[in-house]
């Protein structure tokens, strides 16, 4: 364990970069254009209660410099890397371009960990870059097309160790294209840094083969006690990407974590069947569990997102199923939603994506979980409007433990969502949760309407209205935008 201590001026609150106690807010816009470059990406900084902004770019960041199409802030995860009571950014950049790496480095990408401070982000202690075949992680070669970066989780073990995973879809393992892998890193002075594949052995066997274009690590999320990693492109069988989530524990072996388990939707006790472009896994999201009766938390629920999931003859209508994993690693299905499901609002249809983002949150993560403090917010990209609008997108929201039906919400554009309803705003392809409620991103559709809404996770009756709007030329934000919304933290 680390024996870090809280630094003079920092909370130690959840999303607290500036250390003052009070919430704060990372927006992304990858697709921005900075200084004239298309592409490069920046990620908006709103320090909670009105204490300003931050446009971080990579300068900013002080990690390189911005290049087109790097898409700085395609993914991003908030921890105390250091430990010193100030909230930490980790930011990916899955299509920057690494110039030593084979190949020329295309789209290698990059990890930068930008630190918290009393006088915010990037104020204080110099930020810290992860790029394969250099710093930390110099033994791990880099190629081409790794996307290291892709997604990222990150948090602080049982233990009190913080630890940060990222995705790496695009590494060849051997000579298996896109195979995959992520990256584990670990501590907070004394630091390691592993790659896992499906063919690593290091902490026991990876219950799963590699295999071309499987792309582990395409979605990860983690709890104080688990690991889940997504691999959408997964074949079981002559069944292409049908998918799999491969459960590890935070356990480590030489920096190696756990392998537990692995769930497919052919795997015993688990509803469905694999199928063709099913994508089991492209969206993860996981948050802790306790059980009635027990003083400590060992078990995490782990949301499955479906979205290529046809339902009888309804082509990719889109499914999320819901799994407890126990200390050990092992599954129990609590619930399978979709918009068929009983009581549940709306209806599926082609196309609807359901489940193509999730979000789970514990609101009360030291009482008993239930319903109505584990919660569950699912897009729906491809939901038309009940007007014909195309892919207007909804998210819904349910209780995470229980019947979905019977605490389900939904957020519609023109509606609870008060941007107006367009073809095309994919509404559902941007959430996040957190202690102040679920954020509903809306970077696509009309740029008038491009935000990030705060909804509380307990909405009652018809109604329902964000709490809180992060808007592009309001409060302090620049009126700039290109995809502003599309990842909150």
């Amino acid at each position: 364990m680390s024996t870090a201590t809280a630094a003079a001026g920092c909370s130690g609150a959840e999303s607290d970069f500036n250390g003052d106690g009070i919430r704060d807010t990372a927006i992304a816009d990858p697709e921005a254009t900075v200084n004239g470059i298309s592409k490069a990406g920046v990620v908006h900084i709103v320090y909670g209660g009105g204490k300003g902004t931050l446009a971080l770019t990579q300068e900013a960041a002080k990690s390189g410099g911005s290049e087109a199409g790097d898409q700085f802030g395609y993914s991003m995860a908030v921890y105390d890397a250091d430990l010193d009571g100030c909230s930490d950014l980790a930011i990916g950049t899955p299509y920057e371009d690494v110039g030593t790496a084979p190949g020329g480095g295309i789209d290698a990408g990059r990890i930068v960990v930008v630190h918290g401070s009393p006088t915010g982000l990037a104020a204080g202690k110099a930020s810290v870059e992860y790029v394969q075949g250099a710093g930390l992680i110099s033994a791990i070669g880099s190629e081409s097309y790794d996307w290291t970066g892709y997604s990222l989780a990150a948090g602080k073990t049982s233990a009190g160790v913080p630890f940060l995973v990222a995705g790496v879809p695009g590494e060849d393992v051997g000579t298996t294209v896109d195979a995959g892998a992520f990256l584990y890193i670990s501590g907070s002075t004394t630091m390691t840094a592993t790659l896992v594949t499906q063919e690593t052995t290091n902490a026991g066997a990876v219950p799963d083969a590699k295999e071309e274009y499987d792309r582990f690590g395409t979605t990860v999320a983690a709890t104080a006690t688990h690991l889940a990693v997504g691999s959408p492109g997964e074949a079981q069988g002559t069944i292409a990407e049908s998918g799999a989530v491969t459960i590890f524990s935070h356990a480590l072996t030489a920096g190696y974590p756990k392998p537990l388990n692995v769930i497919t939707q052919d795997t015993p006790n688990v509803l469905g069947a694999c199928e063709t472009g099913d994508g089991f896994g492209r969206a993860l999201s996981a948050t802790s569990y306790r059980a009635a009766g027990a003083t400590s938390t060992t078990e995490s629920l782990i949301a499955v997102g479906i979205p290529g999931e046809d339902l009888s003859t309804t082509v990719d209508a889109g499914a999320v199923q819901v799994f407890k994993i126990d200390a050990a690693g092992a599954y129990t299905e609590l619930a399978w939603i979709d918009q068929n499901t009983t009581d549940v609002g709306g209806e599926s249809e082609a196309g609807d994506y359901f489940g193509q983002r999730v979000a789970a949150y514990n609101t009360a993560p030291t009482s008993t979980s239930t319903g109505a403090n584990v919660k569950l917010a699912v897009g729906v990209p491809g939901e038309d409007g009940a007007n014909g609008v195309v892919d207007r997108g909804v998210v819904h929201m349910f209780g995470m433990v229980g019947a979905p039906g019977e605490t389900d919400k939904i957020l519609e554009p023109g509606s609870e969502i008060p941007t107006p309803e367009a073809p095309r705003e994919y509404a559902g392809m941007s959430i996040g949760g957190g202690a102040a409620g679920v954020y509903v991103g809306m970077p696509y559709g009309p740029a008038a309407g491009h935000a990030v809404y705060v909804f509380p996770w307990t909405i009652s009756g018809t109604g329902g209205a964000p709490t809180e709007t992060f808007k592009p030329g309001e409060g302090g934000l620049p009126a700039d935008r290109n995809t502003f919304g599309t990842v909150v933290r």
